[in-house]
């Protein structure tokens, strides 16, 4: 059977095109990460324009995450409830419409609550293009399926830092939202368009009570919550880089932000490596195998961003970013596994669950981004964030380890 064909019976509503569906599912899910990492290399210019701290201004990173995190808790239910794709289009509507706002904000406060507004609409594909794939295709499938989403997808946080970094530098921040309203508003006439209905018949919803009753299935199942926490806190390990890169290599290291965002792209390569492994390989060697794999790798890359650190406490980007590249490719093989798994656990729920799920990686992710601002703005080196990752990394191992048990393919 092709890879991308669906269930036969667990979907009536299925798309008779599901390479059209692939394509708007990598469109719809590559926004939350671009309109995230597009304004991280224009962090320090901000500070100046704006008249404030590194600290505040970090504050439209993190607390945009908090804003992914929280919509997706609300999202996902919301789908199980009246259907994924009334649900996507009003998210994307709110992305595209805060956009707008934030090109006419002046004071940072604004810009904050702007950027709030628009991660609660560009979660919408995260979490809900997941809840999709879950409905169309089986555990291991969903697995690889999500691979294949997220491998495209990251070309967006790929090229974002650069994008990011070149319009900065050349017209000014306010340049960088008008190219997320563009982009934005394609992303809702494709959805309005091409995006069918595929919530399994039997998922009717039943309302507030159907919401709390699998959502304390879920919180109960150990197998959940060691997906959840595996995604999560290994994830943070990316989100830490991202909350303390920006000031290491354009504060301390005295780099320009488009030079930034070009060795951001060895990061986001190594990502999309590991989005290629998982979704080659998650049907052959299961979720679990797949999973304790890219932690595994996680670790190794920590390690090496722990030596280089130590060896070249005043070196530049090139002691930072290779090692970055094993932590990433780790991220990519481990992350569309552990998401499968997560919303398989309860298929019925897939919606509830990768809004749990969505919300504890990018509520930890929020965490892990601001502190790691706050602790390299008082480092002159990358030891610190270094060492955050490898502890995350192997925290990670331990509590998959602990909590999983093996289930047969759902």
């Amino acid at each position: 059977m092709d890879a991308l064909t669906p269930k036969e019976t667990h979907a009536p509503r299925a798309p008779t095109s599901p390479y059209a569906l692939l394509a708007l599912l990598m469109a719809m899910t590559a926004l939350g990460p671009l309109t995230l990492n597009i304004l991280v290399p224009a962090v320090p210019n901000l500070v100046a324009v704006m008249n404030t701290d590194t600290a505040t201004v970090q504050l439209t990173i993190s607390l945009y995450l908090f804003g992914l995190a929280v919509s997706q808790l609300v999202l996902g239910p919301l789908s199980d409830r009246f259907g994924r794709r009334p649900v996507v289009i009003a998210g994307l509507t709110i992305t595209a419409l805060s956009s707008v706002l934030a090109i006419a904000m002046s004071s940072i406060g604004g810009l904050i609550v702007a950027r709030g507004l628009q991660a609660l609409g560009a979660s919408t594909g995260l979490v809900i293009g997941r809840a999709i794939i879950r409905d169309l295709y089986d555990r291991e499938r969903a697995a690889s399926m999500i691979g294949w989403v997220t491998t495209v997808m990251v070309v967006a946080p790929m090229l974002a830092p650069l994008i990011g970094g070149l319009l900065d530098t050349a017209l000014g921040w306010q340049s960088i939202f008008v190219f997320i309203t563009v982009v934005s508003f394609a992303v809702l006439i494709w959805a309005f368009i091409g995006l069918p209905e595929t919530r399994p018949d039997h998922v009717t919803g039943g309302g507030v009570r159907f919401i709390a009753r699998e959502t304390r299935e879920l919180l109960g199942d150990r197998n959940f919550v060691g997906y959840m926490l595996a995604a999560s806190i290994a994830t943070a390990t990316f989100f830490s880089f991202l909350g303390g890169a920006p000031h290491l290599v354009i504060g301390i290291m005295g780099r320009s932000s488009a030079e930034y965002g070009a060795w951001f792209a060895l990061t986001a390569f190594g990502y999309m490596i590991g989005n290629l492994i998982a979704a080659r390989l998650s049907p052959r060697f299961g979720v679990d195998n797949m999973i304790r794999a890219g932690i595994g790798l996680q670790i190794f890359g920590a390690i090496a961003s722990i030596a280089l650190a130590h060896a070249f406490p005043l070196g530049g980007p090139e002691t930072v970013f290779p090692a970055q590249f094993f932590l990433s490719c780790g991220n990519g093989i481990f992350l569309p596994n552990a998401i499968a798994g997560a919303i398989s656990v309860r298929p019925q729920a897939a919606g509830t669950a990768s809004g749990i799920a969505g919300f504890a990686q990018m509520g930890l992710g929020a965490i892990a981004a601001q502190a790691m601002s706050t602790v390299i703005e008082h480092s002159a080196t990358a030891q610190p964030m270094a060492w955050t990752m490898f502890a995350l990394a192997v925290l990670a191992m331990v509590l998959f380890v602990i909590l999983v048990r093996p289930t047969p393919t759902r």
